[in-house]
């Protein structure tokens, strides 16, 4: 029986950006990922007595631009607080964030789920913090309650961030993970942050609860963290609303706290409780001043964004009549997107373009790790060349894919490949009678069968054919002759 048609799951998400400004949020130290650890430090990151912060007025700049393309409400006035709790990764015992007048808020992010319907999600606020240090926790167990030990890294300590925090208007684990590519596609293309799960840069906490359906009065709430892909979160999702549900089922409580997600054993476990909200006892923060934010400034970031995926998406499906499927895998990365236009640009094939990208370029890279298309060794023009040696007649599709591979694998030319390698097609009906000539005699009762009406034969002989030339003769060439040799 299924539970979960009884209940209605409420889901609303933290997500963490480290943003790519060239140093930290206060201080003059480098924003740098990888780095030997406790390199990039200063007094003022480190929270030493009397050093004192500075503004990075680009990470303003970068939040102001984070909040208009949430479609936000960006504030007159903002400022920063103190957010006082102790951890062995915050060295100053608090954290510079922002309370009660946050850069942006009141905003949205439209998903479009996979049945194509759309749908809003809210933003509550988009507000600006420093980043803590990082704990290495050694453990044998996978488990932190039973480190022998912790190391700290406090070059992350003092990044800028950025916290957008979700209304809980997601209702599936599948609408959450919908909500995370949709916003880290916005976000890339406005080159705020490379949004990196595996690296930090792009974190996300997700609150769950569970009710049922017609019940207005929200259930209780769990935290879980710990999840470093879109597809870990969607995963501990379904886990955590099946194990709410069993519980209310069992006449059980839920009860509030922190979990865990435990992406070998694929179940979240418990870290802490939370029974009462933590008391952070924020206070402006005293070195800094208020920020106004000034309508000219605002104005001047709205001219930086560039055309935003889902936009992109739909200019393609109308500008270029790709399927919906098509465009919007292709717009979910702006290179992918940039990289599918300028073969366009060389060739004037959009489907072809788009095919020759989604099922064999992506699927190369799929194979190797290589997540941005402007790694591979393939320039657009050359595979918009590749295209148009096809449409000339020069090589057919087959031979087209083993020149694709020495092309991803060296960088080369196409038409210095087939030159090379002497794949030109062989158009020339004379050659090919031939072949077809000793193809059919070679297969006499394959031909008979044909004759008598067994179609599917002729498949048999072309593929012969295509084998005896090495795939270089041209297949409509030789489909036409072999069929007035046959039926003569």
């Amino acid at each position: 029986m299924d539970l979960k048609k009884n209940y209605e799951t409420v889901i609303g998400l933290e997500v963490h950006v480290e943003l790519n400004t060239k140093t930290k949020a206060f201080c003059g130290c480098m924003n740098k990922f990888g780095e030997e650890p406790n390199t990039f430090i200063c007094p003022v990151c480190l929270g030493l007595p009397g050093s004192l912060p500075v503004i990075n007025f680009e990470m303003v700049r970068r939040a102001v631009k984070i909040g208009l393309v949430l479609n936000c409400m960006i504030s007159d006035i903002t400022k920063f607080d103190r957010k006082n709790y102790y951890y062995p990764d915050l060295p100053k015992a608090y954290q510079i964030s922002q309370y009660d007048t946050p850069i942006a808020k009141n905003g949205f992010v439209e998903i479009i789920n996979k049945d194509g319907s759309k749908k809003k999600i809210g933003i509550i606020r988009a507000h600006m913090e420093e980043d803590a240090g990082k704990l290495l926790h050694l453990t044998k167990t996978g488990q932190i309650g039973e480190a022998e030990e912790s190391l700290v890294d406090y070059n992350r300590a003092g990044v800028p961030l950025i916290e957008i925090v979700s209304a809980p208007d997601i209702r599936t684990p599948e609408e959450a993970y919908i909500y995370l590519k949709t916003l880290r596609a916005i976000l890339r293309y406005i080159d705020v942050s490379d949004c990196n799960m595996e690296e930090g840069s792009f974190r996300c906490d997700a609150n769950i609860s569970v009710r049922k359906k017609g019940e207005e009065k929200l259930g209780v709430k769990v935290e879980i963290k710990n999840m470093n892909s879109f597809r870990n979160v969607q995963k501990a999702l379904e886990y955590e609303e099946q194990r709410q549900i069993q519980l209310l089922e069992n006449g059980q409580k839920i009860i509030q706290e922190t979990r865990l997600w435990d992406a070998n054993k694929e179940k979240t476990f418990s870290m802490r409780g939370k029974e009462e909200a933590h008391d952070y006892r924020y206070f402006p923060e005293p070195d800094l001043p208020p920020i106004e934010i000034s309508k000219e400034m605002i104005n001047e970031i709205k001219k930086e964004i560039p055309e935003l995926p889902v936009v992109k998406a739909q200019r393609f499906i109308k500008e270029y009549d790709l399927p919906e499927y098509d465009a919007f895998l292709l717009t979910e990365e702006k290179e992918t997107a940039d990289f599918f236009e300028n073969v366009v640009k060389v060739c004037g094939e959009p489907k072809l373009s788009s095919n020759w990208i989604m099922v064999e370029l992506l699927a190369k890279m799929n194979q190797d790790n290589i997540k941005n298309i402007n790694e591979i060794k393939i320039k657009p023009e050359d595979l918009g060349n590749l295209i148009l040696l096809i449409k000339k007649g020069t090589i057919s599709g087959k031979i087209a894919k083993e020149v694709f591979t020495e092309m991803y694998k060296t960088g080369k030319d196409p038409e210095k490949i087939v030159n090379e390698k002497g794949l030109i097609q062989i158009t020339d009906s004379k050659i090919i009678e031939e072949v077809i000539d000793k193809v059919i005699s070679a297969n006499q009762k394959i031909v008979d069968d044909i004759k008598g009406g067994k179609e599917k034969g002729i498949g048999f002989l072309v593929g012969q054919v295509m084998k005896e030339t090495k795939g270089k003769a041209n297949p409509q060439l030789v489909n036409e002759l072999l069929k007035s040799k046959i039926y003569k």
